[in-house]
């Protein structure tokens, strides 16, 4: 067997213990939409609580992904602050798992890339497009039988000879340096099932074969015992890889290259070469070389955009190649972002005839303090039942993210203390130490003269004003009439 240029090789040998770090973020319980197998929501379920006609609905935009009948759709999830939108949208990227791509992003991010808006959104729809990449490799499996590894006098390069087996078939290749130094690498002996990559010499040491097992080797408890593989010793093997339609634009890029995938500033990207990567991935898809995934773009606070964006959206949501749209807003009746137009929720009337609502409920007293309790074990603290009680009482008069702000500063009153469990007290000090926003309007309304730029005065001192002009203006209209008299 000829030299092959062997890359990106691992030590599958070495054994490493991580410290694994967690981050614990708003919505880092969320594990999917908590749905059964009719797409039933569950009570309480992969930490989604509550919303039940929301998460329905979210049920089945997520089957209809899965069978790829869904694209160049747009869905709207609009409700109160606090309700769970941002929250079923992650419950939704969860339960599509990785293969779908899924880009999250908020309306204000457009303006504020070193790229134009349309340029911006571009790249986030391409984003959220997959493309499924077959290919075929050729690759040599079997079980070592024996290396032979021979060192010239001279100081030469080293050659060698290794000994293939199947269940059917034993054959000898001829190894060369670089083969040798990734068998050396890899530390694999007489004994053990590999995989041979021909086209880039990739060695994959799958484990020991089931008859050394009786050998006495020093056998560790990580050692996996494996079958003797059968048939041929080379194989075709169908290898899939999944890569969104801007990973390859940007990779097709001169002016950024692949190294701007690693870097993040991948800069504005000409449509002339968008334009060739979309034909080349036509022309794959007929020769059923790939497949398109298309994946999910999310975002969140959807108002911010303005009306160009929109605009842009409208025309997108029609294209053969565009992802599933979800968008996220809390606003009411709100003006259009550079207009002086009132439209529901911030959006023109055209876009909002193309998007199927869901809207999002309060939660009930019940499900808040469900909430609560995920969020205590998400955050590793003991809670008693009365100082649950109240933090749930908390939560529904004031808001919901403010009770669950308040769980790991009652737990730091509570480990000051040295005690085992949050009790009352130490909710009670952190109500007192951090106001919520009903105690913080009150205390500005009470003490407004003594901050600065106070808007409430000049806002009175202009309506003063404002009447007095009408008064005059008023009177001049009665001495015009008593002179036309």
């Amino acid at each position: 067997m000829s030299d092959i240029k062997l890359t990106n090789t691992t030590s599958s040998a070495e054994v490493r213990e991580l410290t694994r770090l967690e981050r614990i973020g708003a919505h880092s319980h969320i594990r999917g939409l908590g749905l059964d197998d009719s797409l039933e929501p569950r009570d309480v379920s992969m930490g989604m609580v509550g919303q039940q006609a929301a998460r329905r609905a979210t049920g089945i935009v997520f089957k209809m992904i899965n069978e790829g009948k869904i694209s160049g759709r747009a869905i709207l999830l609009a409700g109160r602050p606090g309700t769970g939108k941002t929250a079923i949208a992650m419950g939704l990227a969860q339960a599509l798992g990785e293969d779908t791509p899924f880009t999250t992003i908020a309306g204000s991010e457009i303006f504020s890339l070193e790229m134009s808006k349309t340029e911006a959104l571009t790249q986030a729809f391409r984003r959220s497009i997959g493309v499924r990449i077959m290919e075929e490799s050729e690759i040599i499996e079997g079980e070592v039988v024996e290396i032979q590894v021979d060192t010239p006098a001279g100081g030469g390069e080293k050659t060698g000879r290794l000994t293939l087996c199947t269940t059917e078939m034993e054959t000898v290749y001829d190894l060369g340096a670089k083969m040798i130094e990734a068998l050396t690498k890899e530390k694999v002996t007489a004994g053990d099932v590999i995989t041979i990559d021909k086209a880039s010499g990739r060695i994959n040491k799958l484990g020991r074969s089931f008859t050394r097992s009786r050998d006495y080797d020093a056998t560790g408890a990580q050692t996996r015992f494996v079958q003797c593989p059968e048939g041929e010793l080379q194989k075709r093997k169908e290898v899939v890889h999944v890569v969104s339609l801007h990973e390859i634009d940007v990779i097709n890029s001169r002016q950024q290259g692949f190294l701007a995938l690693f870097a993040g500033d991948t800069g504005e990207i000409k449509s002339e070469v968008r334009e060739q990567i979309d034909q080349k991935v036509a022309e794959w898809r007929e020769e059923g070389k790939a497949t398109i995934v298309p994946g999910v773009l999310f975002i969140d606070e959807v108002h911010m955009l303005d009306m160009e964006c929109f605009s842009w959206l409208n025309r997108a949501l029609e294209s053969d190649m565009a992802p599933v749209l979800v968008i996220a807003t809390n606003r009411g009746i709100a003006k259009i972002r550079g207009t002086n137009y009132k439209s529901p929720h911030g959006i023109p009337i055209d876009l909002l005839d193309r998007l199927m609502i869901i809207s999002t409920s309060p939660y009930t007293e019940a499900e808040t303090k469900k909430i609560l309790i995920i969020r205590c074990e998400e955050e590793d603290v003991e809670m008693a039942e009365d100082a649950l009680d109240l933090l749930t009482r908390i939560a529904m008069e004031t808001s919901l993210r403010y009770a669950i702000h308040m769980i790991i500063a009652a737990s730091l009153c509570a480990a000051k203390r040295k005690a085992p469990e949050v009790q009352i007290e130490d909710i009670k000090r952190v109500y007192s130490l951090f106001v919520d926003v009903k105690r913080s309007t009150q205390f500005l309304m009470e003490y407004q003269k003594e901050f600065m730029f106070n808007e409430l005065d000049n806002g009175d001192d202009e309506e003063d004003e404002d009447d007095s002009d009408d008064e005059e203006e008023d009177m001049e209209e009665d001495e015009d009439d008593g002179m036309d008299e």
